[in-house]
């Protein structure tokens, strides 16, 4: 049992950068299905609109922990790091980085910013016009504050799936950026040994 474990540990289905630039886009694939859904089943998208919420969550967390894996697995396992591998990876994280971001967007978006948070601010009724006007990017704009740690505390969760939607891009966030920093320092003590 653990040796097949350790097999399927080691198997990777992406080994080279240039491919995993290609696949990550398709990460993308879940969430705009469920965007038809919401505009052309509406019906049956409100009736389970709690289980495509949690659904999302699993799945970008999941997905994203093998991404990370593998791209740490290219790097880890590439005989002679370069600066331009280290430039592959750096583009890499930052492509996965805002693959994250847009599809948390896209599921604010789609369960509507003001059911899942609070506006904790005071703007002024043209400003609060215009937020409610453009929708996707102020559910861009949730995203990337959330995702960054930055937390400027205007947007509140207000329900169970809002928090736990929000936890899970910090930790992603966190997580992401505490293995960006190690891939850096593995790369540049690489090349320390080898000169």
């Amino acid at each position: 049992m653990i040796k097949k474990i350790g097999k399927l540990y080691k198997r990777r289905y992406i080994y080279d950068v240039h491919i995993a630039f290609l696949i990550l886009p398709l990460l993308l694939t879940p969430i705009f299905v469920e965007l038809v859904f919401y505009f052309n089943e509406v019906d049956f998208f409100i009736k389970h609109k709690e289980a495509f919420l949690f659904g999302d969550i699993l799945y970008i967390v999941l997905s994203r922990f093998i991404l990370l894996d593998t791209a740490l697995y290219i790097f880890t396992h590439t005989k002679h790091p370069t600066n331009a591998t280290l430039m592959h990876v750096v583009l890499l994280y930052l492509e996965i980085t805002v693959i994250t971001i847009l599809y948390y967007a896209v599921v604010y978006y789609i369960f509507g910013i003001h059911q899942l948070f609070h506006l904790n601010s005071d703007f002024s009724p043209e400003n609060l016009k215009m937020v409610n006007e453009h929708g996707f990017i102020t559910a861009f704009y949730i995203s990337t504050v959330t995702f960054s740690t930055l937390g400027s505390g205007d947007w509140i969760p207000q329900t169970i799936n809002a928090m736990l939607a929000v936890s899970s891009e910090v930790i992603l966030g966190v997580v992401q950026g505490g293995i960006f920093i190690s891939i850096i320092i593995y790369g540049h003590q690489n090349r320390e040994i080898k000169s």
